[in-house]
């Protein structure tokens, strides 16, 4: 079994800012792979289903993104899972828009959900760094994330959204390289 955590603040005044892209990703994943119902559980909304062969439990954590690692951590628990398990998906300043990278551990890069989940849990977990771009000087950085996706981007985000959810078999799996690639070729 895994635990799929999508990073994100609750509510829908919330629904479409780049911070909020993982709850995108994990919502995209639970409609195409066709997941069960929404459960309210470890201070969040669980849906179970299956990715292939492999078990997977979706998390959005209802707690605001700087509280994010109390709902993963009780879900942890719950589930009798270890590190290896996690997955979380977030937005990212440092890559260029609509790019995805996963990376295993390491820093927060000032991101408070992932933070959040490294205080409660420790720092190697595995990430999928979903690309939003930097608004050029660090003043701007906080309405910028805070900010609804334009207009002009809805197009780029459902297509890297479907690409995410269409190969998430190759994270289930364990084979992020394969990931990464299959899509690459398809954005």
């Amino acid at each position: 079994m895994q635990l799929w955590v999508g990073l994100g603040n609750p509510g829908p005044q919330y629904a479409m800012h780049r911070h909020n892209v993982g709850f995108m990703a994990v919502d995209v994943i639970a409609d195409m792979h066709s997941f069960g119902s929404v459960q309210k559980k470890f201070s969040g909304w669980v849906q179970e289903g299956r990715i292939g062969t492999e078990k997977i439990v979706l998390l959005k954590p209802a707690t605001f993104m700087n509280e994010s690692g109390r709902s993963v951590s009780e879900a942890m628990r719950f589930y009798k899972l270890d590190l290896s398990a996690l997955t979380v998906f977030h937005d990212e300043l440092d890559l260029a828009p609509f790019k995805v990278k996963v990376k295993m551990g390491g820093g927060i890069a000032g991101h408070n959900g992932l933070r959040s989940i490294a205080q409660h849990l420790g720092p190697d977990f595995r990430r999928i760094r979903i690309g939003i771009g930097h608004p050029g000087h660090k003043d701007r950085v906080t309405p910028y994330v805070l900010g609804n996706y334009a207009k002009s981007e809805m197009d780029d985000l459902a297509a890297m959204l479907g690409g995410i959810s269409a190969e998430a078999e190759w994270l289930a799996r364990g084979e992020d390289a394969r990931f990464m690639s299959e899509l690459a070729l398809r954005l």
